[in-house]
């Protein structure tokens, strides 16, 4: 992902593979314990460095998938990983990497795409593909709190077998707290849905999203295209640019 830069100078740290929990056939979430990890806050993410026994090296970054803080005594986060075909870290991750394995990561990172639960007003969330994990940071972070600010997610993916967190997200909305989601799928519906497939578009904005009057926080995360679609749509619909935080993956952002 293109990332904010690094704040202030971290160290590589060894974690241990807790648990794992596969999200979809191509997709895991990687529970790790981190000794000595300070928290992070919704949206940050961390540098992962693999070594091979000859020396050679690779790394990229992922995002926090779990609310800030320690979560718990022994202090821990969560990534989740989408498998890419041709990735060099992410087949690795997903495919091989087992419980009680170590993995050398440094963060938290990035210091503004990020949400604080003590901010009172209204955030729209909007996320293609697995550029869903910052902002369901945000969203595990706002329940973990107990915020009721009003919470729209507007969610694209290419049909509902990629959907990642589908019955957490569920359970949440139906807890009436204040959270909607919204889906967009840009392949195929659900059977029987009658939903139509498509894009991101201004109705969509228009119907999910909140007034620009109503001035909310606005999260964008996904590929490169689609980032740059939905932010202008947004700008479109009166909101302000300012107000407007991307975060943005592709091929050069070195994230597989």
């Amino acid at each position: 992902m293109a990332r904010a830069a690094v704040l202030g100078r971290l160290s590589w740290r060894v974690a241990g593979l807790a648990a794992v929990r596969d999200e979809t056939p191509t997709a895991r979430t990687l529970v790790l314990a981190v000794p000595g990890w300070p928290g992070h806050l919704p949206g940050q993410h961390v540098d992962v460095r693999l070594t091979a026994a000859d020396g050679y090296s690779a790394q990229r970054s992922y995002s926090i998938a779990s609310a800030g803080g320690r979560n718990g005594p022994e202090p821990s986060l969560e990534l989740t990983v989408q498998r890419l075909a041709d990735g060099e870290v992410s087949p690795y991750l997903t495919q091989v990497l087992s419980v009680g394995d170590p993995l050398e990561l440094r963060g938290p990172i990035g210091g503004w795409f990020v949400w604080e639960p003590a901010d009172d007003q209204p955030v729209l969330l909007v996320a293609g593909g697995s550029g869903i994990v910052p902002l369901m940071a945000m969203i595990r972070a706002r329940a973990a709190a107990g915020r009721r600010q009003p919470f729209r997610l507007i969610y694209s993916v290419r049909d509902p077998g990629t959907v990642l967190y589908a019955a957490e997200l569920a359970e949440q909305e139906k807890a009436g707290d204040g959270l909607t989601v919204s889906y967009i799928y840009t392949r195929a519906a659900p059977a029987g849905s009658g939903l139509p497939t498509g894009r991101i578009s201004g109705r969509v904005i228009a119907a999910a999203g909140f007034p620009a009057a109503r001035a909310p926080a606005v999260f964008v995360c996904g590929p490169t295209g689609f980032v740059e679609a939905a932010a202008d749509l947004l700008i479109d619909a009166g909101h302000d640019p300012r107000a407007i935080k991307t975060e943005r993956f592709g091929p050069s952002g070195g994230q597989s």
